[in-house]
């Protein structure tokens, strides 16, 4: 299989949003109503699970959602998200086709390579008794950022279907993991205020910088810009200021063995961990654990063949041989946005908002070419909820 090819399969996926009708939507009333936030817990019962929280939302609270013509969904973990709403809803479309996709980038990470993140006896920032229950899960981080999962989506509730939660990491040694996720129904928003991010980064092509870090300031920023403006429901974003190009920015775990060494690795390399597993699993299919043999039946050919299926593409790209996939460069294969969502609430202390997210959660930028003047710009916005 052709690098191009299989980059022009996923180019297909992240041009769906301008194949969707262009017919512009009949105007609604909607009653003035405030925001509603919600908190759902989520009940993962497979390692890899796709939950309709549209539907689990319903069931427990009703038509509580039903006078919001938008809902922000938000997932307060590393490995369990949303895809953003014009690529699930192509993906819908097709039977499987969530299903497809998501098995395309876990080919891409196999379970229990060899992940810098998952060797726990170099983890020495971990306590001994923390590297006793840390799930050994580096491909879910690696699947969530290249398929473009995010933590923070912003749905058209008018527009019917599931909206899925998609779990990567959902059970431990066979346990399901606990999850919860926020909702919150509005109507409209505005924007408040806006500004400017300067992030240094490093010489090198490949870099991922921790934009929480407080050198650079974002977060102060972000706060005054909240108690200026008073705002207790909204959102702010984060988006890669005009010509920053070979980066993007994501929403996942800051660990340096994941960051410097296993993204970096797969920047460069998209199928690195693919091929190895591969490799080890065809060459002496009798010395790995099962779930080794498995992926060598379930590879990254089969992954795109089902995806390519699904879509009806050309399948004659599946003759090539899946070695050139990988002189394809990250910025064509992977689905990894310009930019990121944050939900902005006073459900912890009502009456001041702030930014809501999960213990692990940071803002990150990507590169995998060299930043002109080894520096790169944010653009920030604050929206206010109606």
């Amino acid at each position: 299989m052709a690098g191009a090819e299989i980059a022009a399969t996923l180019i297909v996926l992240r041009k769906s949003r301008r194949r969707l009708s262009k017919k512009p939507p009949k105007p609604v009333y909607y009653p003035p109503v405030s925001p509603l936030e919600l908190t759902l817990e989520v009940n993962p019962q497979a390692r890899v699970d796709l939950i309709d929280v549209r539907a689990r939302a319903n069931q427990v609270h009703g038509p509580a959602l039903d006078d919001y013509s938008k809902t922000l969904y938000v997932s307060a973990h590393t490995t369990a998200g949303y895809l953003p709403q014009p690529l699930a809803t192509r993906l819908q479309a097709k039977s499987d086709g969530i299903d497809n996709y998501i098995g395309l980038f876990k080919s891409m990470f196999p379970e229990g390579a060899d992940y810098a993140h998952d060797k726990l006896d170099q983890r020495h920032e971990l306590a001994p008794e923390q590297r006793a229950v840390e799930p050994a899960n580096a491909d879910s981080h690696l699947a969530f950022i290249a398929g473009g999962l995010q933590s923070c989506v912003m749905y058209n509730a008018r527009r019917p279907g599931p909206v899925f939660f998609v779990d990567l990491d959902g059970t431990y040694k066979g346990t399901p993991r606990r999850r919860a996720t926020t909702i919150v129904g509005f109507n409209r928003e505005e924007v408040v205020a806006k500004g400017t991010l300067d992030v240094p980064v490093s010489g090198h092509a490949v870099d991922a910088v921790n934009l929480k870090d407080k050198k650079l300031g974002l977060y102060e920023q972000i706060g005054e810009f909240i108690d200026q403006h008073g705002v207790t429901k909204g959102r702010v974003r984060l988006e890669l200021g005009r010509g920053e190009k070979y980066a993007s920015l994501t929403v996942n775990e800051y660990e340096t063995w994941l960051m410097h060494h296993d993204l970096a690795d797969v920047l460069r390399n998209p199928l690195r961990f693919a091929a190895e597993r591969a490799r080890h699993a065809w060459n002496d299919p009798r010395a790995i654990p099962a779930k080794a043999r498995a992926y060598a039946k379930y590879d990254m050919v089969y992954a795109l063949n089902k995806l390519v299926d699904t879509f009806g593409l050309q399948s004659s790209f599946i003759e090539r041989l899946l070695a050139r996939t990988l002189e394809v460069g990250a910025s064509r294969f992977f689905r990894m946005d310009r930019g990121v969502d944050l939900l902005v609430s006073d459900g912890r202390t009502p009456g001041r908002g702030t930014v809501v997210e999960g213990t692990y959660q940071t803002p990150i930028l990507v590169q995998w070419r060299p930043a002109k003047d080894t520096r790169r710009t944010v653009d920030i916005s604050l929206t206010r909820f109606f």
